[in-house]
């Protein structure tokens, strides 16, 4: 496949049942809302908001490919659209599943030396999903 045709492949747009079976099966705390995927992280207040924000920033700049971000003093929003296509391609479902993989990260859970934050009420920053 040339370069030219990848790239175009890329940038195809989904329609929304694809959108919606596609979330449903590979991220299913995002959600299809007027033409952009989302997902609202739950923080802990101020600080875990700027955190989540933050990795969100650095994985988009590495990425090139920038979501439109909401914040409040408890929450982030990520939406994802690609704004070149006019529309959802695979780079937002890449990037989608990057940042739920690295917001999400529990190191504690997971067999090794770190141990992730403690469950003092103090130290945590981020709510996780059940």
């Amino acid at each position: 496949m040339t370069e030219e045709n990848n790239d175009r492949r890329q940038d195809e747009t989904f329609d929304q049942q694809t959108i919606e079976q596609r979330l449903a099966a590979e991220l299913p705390h995002w959600y299809y809302e007027n033409g952009w995927i989302r997902r609202k992280y739950r923080t802990m207040g101020w600080k875990g908001t700027l955190m989540v924000i933050n990795a969100v920033g650095h994985l988009a700049e590495a990425a090139w490919h920038h979501p439109d971000i909401s914040a409040s003093y408890a929450f982030v929003i990520v939406k994802l659209m690609n704004h070149a296509a006019k529309g959802v391609t695979e780079k937002d479902f890449e990037l989608a599943k990057k940042i739920e993989e690295v917001v999400h990260w529990q190191p504690g859970l997971e067999d090794g030396a770190l141990e992730g934050t403690p469950t003092d009420q103090r130290f945590r920053y981020i709510r996780y999903d059940s």
